[in-house]
């Protein structure tokens, strides 16, 4: 999962999945877009909650607008919507709510995924919502307030593409990824384990989105796209037949909002249980067909990373 993490838009869905599905992912070294507003149609935004407002650094508070930053290409998680420029998705919604209920407003900017942890530290932005595998080496930049438990999933070509289990059958095979997610880590791991038993090592491609690693499927460059699960199902779904999931899902690990090392975990952390509470955490992962991957009260913690 973007365990190093992924997107797109809807309107890039259908043209991505044609032209080669799109999607999900985050990385690259290019420099961030900042042209996205945020937008949560179909859902009532929370109000304010002034025990939870009282928990955030009053530097944050000041501003009154929290800069959050997504690579929205990881649809339906995060990506580009029909306006051509607003951020929509689960996470843009999450982010929104969150900032309602911490008496602030949300302004999600689209960002390639690898500049935004960096992006963080340095305090470009005031919390990063794009599908992010919560991990310990993570944890030393920057916070998580895990949120969601999610695993990760490979898909081919229909017509034409290959079959395999599980990830150990993946050597001597082509598989797309995004950079600077964990699906990088997890098949270049997956790789060295092949030679060391004798195997073809795995043909690793990297590109800077998700809608480049799922071109590469799509016009048979790789054998594999390799994704977080929900993104993977997602670009499946929105292929018209295109595409399909071979393998069964695994590695489960919890997504996570990420924040500098400032104290506004405690604020986004006590927002989260009053969304989980009162409802509006099931709404928003229902909205984008999310079931499944929602955790309950006691899993939301701080820093939750498992490996």
């Amino acid at each position: 999962m973007r365990k190093w993490s992924r997107r797109f838009a809807a309107p890039l869905v259908a043209v991505c999945v044609t032209a080669v599905a799109a999607g999900c992912g985050s990385s690259s070294k290019t420099t961030p877009t900042h042209t996205t507003s945020p937008s949560s149609a179909g859902l009532t935004m929370p109000a304010k909650d002034p025990s939870v407002a009282a928990l955030v650094p009053k530097s944050i508070k000041s501003k009154g607008t929290i800069t959050v930053a997504a690579d929205a290409t990881y649809a339906p998680d995060e990506f580009i919507g029909s306006n051509g420029h607003t951020v929509v998705g689960m996470d843009a919604d999450l982010s929104n709510a969150l900032a309602a209920v911490m008496g602030l407003k949300a302004n999600v900017v689209n960002a390639t995924f690898a500049t935004i942890i960096p992006g963080l530290a340095a305090g470009r932005y005031d919390m990063g919502a794009s599908s992010f595998t919560d991990t310990k080496a993570r944890e030393k930049t920057v916070d998580f307030v895990d949120y969601a438990n999610v695993g990760e999933s490979f898909y081919t070509k229909s017509s034409g593409g290959t079959s395999i289990a599980s990830i150990s059958d993946i050597c001597g095979k082509t598989v797309a990824v995004e950079s600077s997610t964990t699906e990088e880590a997890d098949a270049k791991t997956q790789s060295s384990k092949c030679t060391k038993a004798g195997k073809k090592p795995v043909k690793v491609l990297v590109f800077d989105t998700q809608t480049e690693a799922n071109l590469a499927v799509s016009d048979g460059r790789a054998q594999l796209g390799f994704a977080d699960t929900p993104v993977a199902d997602y670009q499946v779904k929105k292929s018209s037949g295109a595409f399909k999931i071979v393998g069964a899902a695994f590695a489960p690990a919890p997504y996570g909002i990420a924040v500098p090392k400032n104290g506004f975990d405690k604020a986004v952390l006590a927002a989260l249980l009053k969304l989980v509470k009162d409802g509006t955490y099931a709404k928003i992962f229902s909205k984008w067909g999310l079931q499944g991957i929602e955790i309950h009260l006691v899993q939301v913690k701080i820093n939750g990373a498992t490996s």
